[in-house]
């Protein structure tokens, strides 16, 4: 597979500057937008046909999630696109400083198959309203939405602009050999690490959205059923394969049987006695998947031929159990009693920082304690998942759950770069700064004060 002429005309088509201006980017960016209203009941049927996706949800949080994107980036684009002023020191008076977001080039994106539509057009907003031109790599394991995300992008947009690249692993490992801008991949932390090692080869700055295993900690003053509700929601929504759901739950020990029956009623609610009949609950995308799945929790309920797992609480877990040794990724939920705030805080402080840490409870000295003595990509108090959802709260991961941040400002800042332009007259030319030296090294020292400022 040779890739290097497509990402060449795209190069060419970007470097003859038909990005830059405010009106090409807010015209892609509204012909994205009803695109994807045109289509949004192929792409619905779509992600249904991946991953059983109710229509409910998965317009929530594919095709709503991308437009209101969209929507937002639109808007206050001009804004951000402004060049911001800075101030300069005494040595380069009379001078102006500022700092002009520009365009990187050529982003390659790849998504991931859990949330295959949002996950691959969230990025291409960000890169889009940045002014840069994008190859869309969908995930294989999606094949009914990459085949529609296929068509929309071919019917929308040039492809000397953006343009979409299926296949499976030799595809996205042809595309990782050629030369990149930047690189977006959302997926695994293994895969991540992939990633990066290949964008090394040309100095190519990456964005990683990884993983983890995110963790709920639930106090005994909270609110039990409705923390029961919301942690049953996060987690899940589409089966449990959600990057940010609570892949474990500790629970202080006085309340830890009523949040375990909290947890049950909650299921019940959402999707009656037996949820594989429910509208409202998806399945796992494929058998490898299924099978890890029970590997980690063999006495879960489930139906092979249906890729179906019931969604599981389990008790009487261990930290030595196969469920607590990877990111679980499916409907399967360990809850774990705990007896002090410092003994989560010692749990949590040698395990790789999640991309999401969740807590519940009213305890403000709580909340600060568990904030200052964790790393997380992101926090959410009292509530789960909905932290990544406004446009103006940064997402993103650290250390093993991910690098750079994206939404709103953050995604347009994530495909561009910061050029610091200074203008100064040729009018005036101090010579003190000239060789050889005008002041004595004791002057010099002082006068540097007041020349560079600090």
């Amino acid at each position: 597979m040779n890739f290097e002429p497509l990402i060449l005309r795209q190069r060419r088509f970007f470097h003859a500057g038909a990005t830059r201006p405010l009106a090409f980017r807010q015209a892609q960016l509204r012909r994205l937008q009803s695109a994807i209203e045109a289509r949004d009941a192929a792409i619905l049927e779509a992600l249904h046909a991946d991953l059983r996706k109710p229509a409910h949800e998965a317009y929530t949080s594919e095709i709503g999630f991308v437009l209101s994107d969209i929507r937002h980036a639109v808007k206050h684009l001009p804004a951000w696109m402004k060049r911001q002023g800075r101030r300069l020191p005494w040595m380069a008076w009379p001078g102006k400083g500022c700092v002009v977001p520009e365009p990187l080039g050529v982003s390659l994106i790849i998504g991931p198959w859990n949330y295959p539509f949002q996950l691959l057009f969230s990025p291409l907003v960000g890169a889009l309203a940045a002014g840069n031109c994008a190859v869309l790599k969908p995930s294989e394991l999606a094949p009914h939405t990459a085949r529609v995300i296929s068509s929309l992008i071919a019917d929308t947009f040039s492809s000397d602009c953006v343009t979409v690249v299926e296949g499976g692993r030799q595809t996205a490992e042809a595309l990782l050999m050629e030369k990149f801008e930047a690189i977006f991949f959302t997926g695994s932390t293994g895969v991540g690490k992939a990633v990066m090692s290949s964008a090394a080869r040309h100095l190519t700055p990456v964005t990683l959205e990884l993983g983890g295993k995110c963790p709920a900690i639930v106090c005994a003053d909270a609110p039990l059923e409705v923390a029961a509700r919301r942690l049953a929601w996060g987690k899940f929504m589409n089966a449990g394969q959600t990057c940010v759901a609570p892949d474990y739950v500790l629970v202080e020990r006085p309340v830890f049987k009523l949040l375990v029956e909290a947890l049950r009623g909650a299921v019940g609610e959402f999707y009656g006695d037996n949820p594989q009949v429910s509208p409202s609950y998806g399945r796992i995308v494929n058998r490898s998947h299924f099978d890890r799945l029970i590997r980690c929790a063999p006495a879960c309920q489930r139906d092979e031929e249906d890729l179906y797992i019931a969604p599981t609480i389990l008790t009487g877990v261990s930290w030595d159990d196969p469920v607590m040794q990877e990111e679980i990724f499916g409907p399967i939920l360990p809850v774990i009693p705990f007896d002090s705030i410092d003994e989560v805080l010692a749990l949590l402080e040698d395990r790789p920082s999640p991309l999401a840490l969740y807590l519940f409870t009213s305890d403000r000295r709580v909340q600060e304690r568990i904030l200052s003595g964790t790393r997380s990509g992101g926090v959410c108090i009292n509530d789960t998942v909905v932290h990544m959802v406004g446009q103006d709260l940064p997402f993103g991961g650290v250390g093993e759950s991910g690098m750079g941040r994206y939404h709103g400002k953050a995604g347009f800042d994530c495909f561009s770069h910061e050029r610091t332009v200074v203008r100064r007259p040729t009018s005036f030319d101090f010579r003190f700064r000239y060789p050889p030296p005008k002041l004595s090294l004791e002057k010099l020292k002082k006068a540097c004060r007041f020349l560079l400022g600090g």
